[in-house]
């Protein structure tokens, strides 16, 4: 063979190997974007991923007790926007499922957030009743109110609401999930989960509820099956990726990479923490399975006030499985360390304002790289559910990739 057809096979193999796009990380929003530019766009994709699967922090698996589990702890899909329910609804069938969620207070297990159920459950009736009357006055049935308006009420009564809601769900619980006091954090974190002036006790008032199927994993097979996704699992992006802060370029295995990468990890982490580092919180799960049609009352109860851990989920009320075992999860809160095994994966970002001060710094950086995108909750450094980062992303490839050529 000559030398000159050599190097056009060479050549010619290098040219196959080239990406138009990488994207760090195999989670929702990594996978979504990945899957409409290799559907819409047909254009190459390389996934990076440092774990040993895809799915992120929504990967679920059978266990040896033939159980469908979710790893990183249950992950119950809602959403009000009919175009992500669609969206995903092309890789899944649905288990019609209403998520309900119960809360142990003063030894007794109520509905939560918090309604008109649990506060005829929790005080007396008189009492019950006159609170009910001054809801649905001042403020209307099937409405909902934050527990910090509650505790600001100039009625004695309402704001008696507010304080009892928030001594007895928020305040041991945030010192639990967060490692801080509720005063450290901002107000959205308490108003997450308001008073529900109604006697529905579904956790979600989306219009658009369920459990996949056959689980998430597959959901996430589907997406990643088009011949154009290529996934590197058990890879480092640092590994793989350079990035050049002098020239603002990045380079994949040496040589200078041209496309676009989108981004969904830790920003402190792609930029060698320059600014120091963001901090995370992490999350232990103890599986527990037993010889027992069920273990409990509901998918997931509370525990705010009782315990080391926060709260327990029993996986077959999600799943709807049939078998003599049955098994659950008890959850532990802890700070996220990547250097130690069992605290290596960061959960939550923590919404605390120098946080949110540090992050800017973070992205501000990336705006001096044409084509470094961030996406997702831990890059954002946001708590999003997952039908907003599945929003982002489509929202990120529609704007920010197909429209941008």
């Amino acid at each position: 063979m000559s030398s000159y057809i050599k190097l056009f096979i060479q050549s010619l193999f290098k040219g196959l190997r080239m990406y138009d796009f990488i994207v760090v990380g195999a989670g929702f929003a990594g996978s979504v974007v990945a899957e409409r530019i290799a559907n819409l766009l047909d254009k190459r994709v390389l996934i990076i991923e440092k774990r040993n699967h895809i799915g992120g922090n929504c990967f679920d698996y059978f266990n040896e007790s033939g159980i469908l589990i979710h790893k990183y702890g249950p992950h119950i899909f809602h959403t009000i926007y009919k175009d992500v329910w669609n969206y995903l609804s092309n890789f899944t069938s649905w288990i019609d499922y209403k998520h309900k969620v119960l809360v142990l207070i003063n030894e007794k297990k109520v509905p939560i957030p918090f309604n008109l159920n649990t506060l005829y459950k929790l005080f007396p009736e008189p009492v019950a009743r006159k609170i009910e009357t001054k809801l649905q006055k001042k403020i209307g049935e099937d409405k909902k109110i934050s527990i910090l308006k509650l505790k600001k009420s100039d009625d004695k009564d309402l704001k008696l609401l507010g304080d009892f809601v928030y001594d007895k769900v928020f305040k041991n619980y945030s010192l639990k999930q967060w490692g801080r006091g509720l005063d450290e954090l901002e107000p959205a974190v308490v108003e997450r989960v308001p008073v529900f002036i109604s006697r529905d006790d579904r956790y979600f008032q989306d219009r658009f509820q369920g459990i996949p199927k056959h689980g998430y994993t597959k959901i996430f097979k589907k997406m990643l099956s088009h011949p154009n996704i290529e996934i590197k699992l058990n890879t480092d992006f640092k590994d793989v990726l350079n990035i050049d802060f002098q020239k603002g370029k990045i380079f994949f295995k040496e040589e200078e990479f041209a496309g676009k990468m989108i981004f969904t990890g830790e920003p402190d982490e792609l930029f060698n923490y320059r600014f120091g580092k963001l901090p995370y919180r992490s999350l232990k799960f103890v599986f527990k399975t037993i010889e027992k049609e069920f273990f409990q009352e509901a998918a997931v109860i509370n525990y705010p006030n009782d315990f080391d851990y926060t709260r327990i989920t029993e996986y077959k009320h999600l799943t709807r499985q049939k078998s003599k075992f049955t098994t659950f999860s008890e959850e532990y809160p802890q700070d996220y360390d990547k250097t130690v095994s069992r605290k290596d994966v960061p959960f939550y970002p923590i919404p605390y304002k120098s946080n949110h001060e540090l992050y800017e710094k973070y992205r501000k950086l990336t705006l001096k790289f044409k084509n470094i995108l961030l996406l997702g909750r831990l890059a954002e450094y946001k708590y999003l559910n997952m039908d907003l980062v599945i929003k982002s992303a489509l929202k990120l490839f529609a704007e920010g990739i197909r429209n941008a050529g």
